[in-house]
């Protein structure tokens, strides 16, 4: 075999035995602890994990349903139905006619 070739299988197998060795410590700190409770977890809470039942929430002052809107107004249409918009808005008014065009009439001359 000559040079590079034994370089690039070298590499290969050097990539190799590292994945391999990364999988093995990974496998081990993972089989060798059982499941751990977070530091914050305090056994005698419910805090809604297992099967006991939830305690119900102390009411809190705030009101609920957020800021009130003063100036909302209900729309003009409500689209809960199977008719189309058009059909639910009202009709626009017509513009007034425009005048005839007067033809000017320059001082007493007849035409």
């Amino acid at each position: 075999m000559g040079g590079d070739s034994e370089l690039i299988l070298l590499t290969i197998a050097g990539v190799h035995l590292l994945g391999l060795g990364c999988v093995a410590v990974l496998m081990y700190s993972a089989l060798r602890e059982g499941p751990a409770e977070p530091p914050w977890a305090n056994p005698d809470s419910d805090d809604g994990r297992g099967n006991k039942p939830q305690r119900p929430r102390a009411p809190s002052g705030r009101p609920r349903g957020g800021i009130p809107l003063p100036n909302a107004e209900q729309s003009r249409v409500r689209l809960r139905d199977h008719r189309k918009l058009p059909d639910l808005l009202p009709g626009r008014e017509r513009r007034p006619a425009r005048e005839p065009s007067r033809i000017p009439v320059h001082g007493d001359r007849p035409r």
